[in-house]
Protein backbone atom coordinates (compact mmCIF):
# COMPACT_ATOMS: atom_id res chain seq x y z
CA UNK A 1 0.00 0.00 0.00
CA UNK A 2 1.74 3.28 -1.13
CA UNK A 3 1.64 6.27 1.98
CA UNK A 4 3.43 8.91 0.30
CA UNK A 5 6.25 9.80 -2.08
CA UNK A 6 9.63 9.37 -0.75
CA UNK A 7 12.21 11.03 -3.21
CA UNK A 8 12.31 11.83 -6.83
CA UNK A 9 15.81 10.98 -8.55
CA UNK A 10 17.03 12.14 -11.30
CA UNK A 11 20.37 10.99 -13.09
CA UNK A 12 23.10 13.22 -14.13
CA UNK A 13 26.34 12.08 -15.46
CA UNK A 14 29.49 11.76 -13.93
CA UNK A 15 31.06 14.60 -12.05
CA UNK A 16 28.21 16.57 -12.30
CA UNK A 17 27.90 17.46 -8.19
CA UNK A 18 29.17 20.64 -8.64
CA UNK A 19 26.55 21.78 -11.14
CA UNK A 20 23.52 19.71 -8.89
CA UNK A 21 24.98 22.18 -6.16
CA UNK A 22 24.49 25.29 -7.92
CA UNK A 23 21.18 24.32 -9.45
CA UNK A 24 18.94 22.28 -6.28
CA UNK A 25 20.66 23.94 -3.42
CA UNK A 26 21.68 27.75 -4.49
CA UNK A 27 18.86 28.30 -7.18
CA UNK A 28 16.00 26.20 -5.73
CA UNK A 29 16.62 26.60 -2.24
CA UNK A 30 17.11 22.94 -1.25
CA UNK A 31 19.44 21.60 1.17
CA UNK A 32 22.29 19.20 0.48
CA UNK A 33 22.28 15.87 2.84
CA UNK A 34 24.80 13.59 3.18
CA UNK A 35 24.30 10.43 1.55
CA UNK A 36 25.23 6.87 3.73
CA UNK A 37 28.89 5.91 3.28
CA UNK A 38 27.69 2.44 0.84
CA UNK A 39 25.96 4.80 -1.55
CA UNK A 40 27.83 8.29 -1.38
CA UNK A 41 30.70 5.52 -3.25
CA UNK A 42 28.38 5.63 -6.40
CA UNK A 43 28.94 9.44 -6.46
CA UNK A 44 25.78 11.29 -6.83
CA UNK A 45 24.32 14.31 -4.51
CA UNK A 46 20.96 14.16 -2.60
CA UNK A 47 18.79 17.38 -1.42
CA UNK A 48 15.89 17.95 0.49
CA UNK A 49 13.74 20.62 2.45
CA UNK A 50 10.60 19.59 4.31
CA UNK A 51 9.03 16.62 2.62
CA UNK A 52 11.15 17.49 -0.57
CA UNK A 53 13.63 15.30 -1.62
CA UNK A 54 15.67 14.98 -4.62
CA UNK A 55 18.53 12.37 -5.38
CA UNK A 56 20.29 12.74 -8.40
CA UNK A 57 22.37 9.69 -9.06
CA UNK A 58 24.92 8.92 -12.17
CA UNK A 59 24.15 6.94 -15.24
CA UNK A 60 26.01 6.40 -17.70
CA UNK A 61 25.88 6.30 -20.56
CA UNK A 62 23.75 9.53 -19.33
CA UNK A 63 20.42 10.57 -21.04
CA UNK A 64 18.39 13.46 -19.80
CA UNK A 65 14.44 12.87 -18.85
CA UNK A 66 12.99 15.01 -21.37
CA UNK A 67 9.41 14.41 -20.93
CA UNK A 68 9.30 12.54 -17.49
CA UNK A 69 9.90 15.30 -14.87
CA UNK A 70 8.88 16.27 -11.56
CA UNK A 71 6.80 18.95 -10.28
CA UNK A 72 7.49 20.72 -7.08
CA UNK A 73 4.17 23.15 -5.68
CA UNK A 74 5.82 26.12 -5.03
CA UNK A 75 4.77 29.38 -2.86
CA UNK A 76 5.68 32.57 -5.05
CA UNK A 77 6.39 31.01 -8.48
CA UNK A 78 6.75 35.35 -9.62
CA UNK A 79 9.84 35.46 -6.70
CA UNK A 80 11.38 32.40 -8.63
CA UNK A 81 11.07 33.90 -11.88
CA UNK A 82 12.79 36.82 -10.82
CA UNK A 83 15.73 34.95 -9.51
CA UNK A 84 15.85 32.84 -12.54
CA UNK A 85 16.06 36.01 -14.90
CA UNK A 86 18.92 37.67 -12.40
CA UNK A 87 21.13 34.13 -13.08
CA UNK A 88 20.11 34.02 -16.86
CA UNK A 89 18.39 30.27 -15.70
CA UNK A 90 15.74 30.34 -18.67
CA UNK A 91 12.32 28.51 -18.60
CA UNK A 92 9.20 27.98 -20.60
CA UNK A 93 5.72 29.19 -19.26
CA UNK A 94 2.63 27.08 -19.53
CA UNK A 95 -0.96 28.01 -18.94
CA UNK A 96 -2.38 24.48 -20.06
CA UNK A 97 -3.21 23.34 -16.45
CA UNK A 98 -6.07 25.23 -15.11
CA UNK A 99 -5.79 26.39 -11.63
CA UNK A 100 -1.99 26.38 -11.59
CA UNK A 101 0.56 29.01 -13.03
CA UNK A 102 3.47 27.10 -14.06
CA UNK A 103 6.64 27.18 -15.71
CA UNK A 104 9.21 24.33 -16.90
CA UNK A 105 12.68 24.81 -16.88
CA UNK A 106 15.76 22.32 -16.89
CA UNK A 107 18.64 21.71 -14.61
CA UNK A 108 22.07 21.90 -15.67
CA UNK A 109 22.16 18.36 -17.06
CA UNK A 110 18.82 18.75 -19.66
CA UNK A 111 16.14 16.85 -17.08
CA UNK A 112 13.19 18.88 -16.93
CA UNK A 113 11.00 19.91 -13.90
CA UNK A 114 8.05 21.40 -13.45
CA UNK A 115 7.49 24.59 -11.03
CA UNK A 116 3.75 25.03 -10.03
CA UNK A 117 1.57 27.39 -7.86
CA UNK A 118 -2.17 27.48 -7.55
CA UNK A 119 -2.90 30.35 -9.24
CA UNK A 120 -4.76 33.61 -7.48
CA UNK A 121 -8.59 33.82 -7.77
CA UNK A 122 -8.92 30.53 -9.58
CA UNK A 123 -9.38 27.13 -8.01
CA UNK A 124 -6.96 24.70 -8.54
CA UNK A 125 -7.31 21.55 -9.12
Amino acid sequence: MLNELHHVQLAMPKGGEPEARDFYADLLGLDEVPKPPDLARRGGVWFERGPVRVHLGIEEPFRPARKAHPAFLVSDLAALRARFDAVGQSYRTDGALPGYDRIYTDDPFGNRIELLEPARGRAAL
